[in-house]
């Protein structure tokens, strides 16, 4: 399983691309397609919203989840997008959907902008793509799901479900025309329709049976899981380990390896809580030389040092056994980087994630560190990791009891090091 420590953007697209040939099948488990993995090689960039990242390796199964919601439009997007480049998932057949998955309808984003509307200065900063509303009617018990459009009532429990959000959205005043997006939303659904619906928990399962591999991926990060995340700062889906078995259909005791991966730095979008935050010209330096913007929004993400309680605790939650360190190269002219190692907090030092940190701010306790100063981009080899940064990478394993076992210095899927 592979899953972000931080609060998304830490790279998981990259390295689940970097391992997938190591693996017979790659599982998204949740999140909706607010997700943008970025993958770059061969001289190309190609940012998957919904598909896995496992998509570019021949011979490997790549399965869309139940516990991820699926936007028609979007997804017929990226498939188009992907055709355009060279891959063409559909002939290829190696991406299959699972029925229980639910669908995103037009007017769940309507309500999603509505509500952040309404919210004004206290807003969540949702990326407005109706993903929690669609969680929303999935725990409400009336959401549309993939398997449904096999059914031959499937336009009236559509309309069913329509007729619900209009009436929720004429409390927020004049509803928008969306028969446009409807339209594309029937277009889509009747080009996902050519695609294999899959009983995706026997799916899984048979997989495993046969003793082949299976890599869970996840998105967003631990940091925006929907019970132990900067609540309400946070997603719709729960973003951490336990996440896969309810989003796959997997039993606790098949998780094998929880791989964990966090930048060197923090980042954050949207609003919330953020304890390492640089609100001056070295947060923007971060942001400009990380290129930190969004893959799907493009909005300029918050940035600030890297933060050990949090990552402390995220390990925790998901039981992590090995660690991946990403964007080591966006430190490299930093004559002197630092680390959040407790916080001052309510009159207290803590080195814990407290429950109400969206009320009382905790002020970071940081220790420098001596950076390393040099281009880490060309580095292929181990033996050419400066010793500033292996003395970095050991001082995080000593603060987190995980091993360091691969270390991102570049966009590139070569620039990979496993340590």
């Amino acid at each position: 399983m592979l899953l972000g420590l931080q609060w998304g953007d830490e790279g998981k697209g990259k390295i689940v691309d970097v391992l997938a040939p190591k693996y017979d099948l790659i599982a998204r488990f949740q999140g909706g397609p607010n997700a943008g993995h970025t993958l770059e090689f061969d001289g190309k960039k190609f940012v998957l919203n919904t598909i896995p990242s496992g998509i570019f390796e021949e011979n490997t199964m790549n399965l869309i989840g139940n516990g991820v919601v699926i936007d028609p439009i979007i997804l017929k997007r990226e498939l188009d997008n992907l055709k355009a480049a060279g891959h063409d998932l559909l002939a290829k057949g190696n991406l299959v959907l699972a029925k229980k998955a639910h669908l995103i309808l037009p007017t769940h984003q309507l309500l999603d902008a509505a509500s952040e509307k309404k919210m004004g200065d206290g807003k969540i900063g949702s990326t407005l793509k109706g993903i929690g509303p669609t969680y929303m009617d999935k725990t409400g018990r009336n959401g549309l799901r993939i398997g449904d459009l096999t059914l031959p009532d499937f336009k009236e429990r559509y309309a069913r479900l329509v007729e619900k959000h209009l009436n929720i959205l004429s409390h927020y005043g004049e509803v928008e025309d969306f028969s446009a997006k409807e339209q594309a939303f029937f277009d889509a659904l009747d080009y996902l329709k050519q695609f294999k619906f899959v009983d995706s928990e026997h799916f899984v399962n048979q997989y495993m049976k046969e003793g082949k591999t299976i890599l869970a991926e996840g998105a967003q990060g631990t940091l925006l899981d929907i019970d132990f995340g900067s609540y309400p700062f946070v997603t719709s889906s729960n973003t951490t380990s336990a996440g896969a078995c309810t989003g796959l259909g997997i039993a606790p005791t098949k998780i094998g390896e929880v791989f964990g991966i966090f930048k060197a730095y923090c980042t954050r979008v949207g609003g919330g809580p953020f304890p390492t935050e640089l609100e001056n010209e070295t947060g923007e330096q971060l942001r400009q030389l990380g290129r930190e913007f969004g893959a799907t929004t493009g909005r300029a993400r918050r940035c600030g040092w890297i933060d050990i309680p949090a990552l402390k605790y995220a390990i925790m939650l998901n039981g992590v056994t090995q660690l991946i360190m990403m964007k080591a190269d966006v430190l490299d002219t930093f004559e002197k980087i630092y680390a959040c190692t407790h916080y001052n907090y309510n009159g207290e030092t803590i080195d814990y994630f407290p429950y109400d940190i969206n009320t009382i701010k905790p002020e970071p306790v940081f220790e420098e560190i001596d950076g390393w100063n040099q281009d880490l981009t060309g580095i292929r080899e181990n033996n050419e990791i400066p010793e500033k940064l292996s003395s970095y990478i050991t001082y995080l394993e000593k603060h987190l009891e995980v091993p360091i076992k691969f270390l991102s210095v570049g966009p590139d899927r070569v620039q990979t090091l496993e340590l």
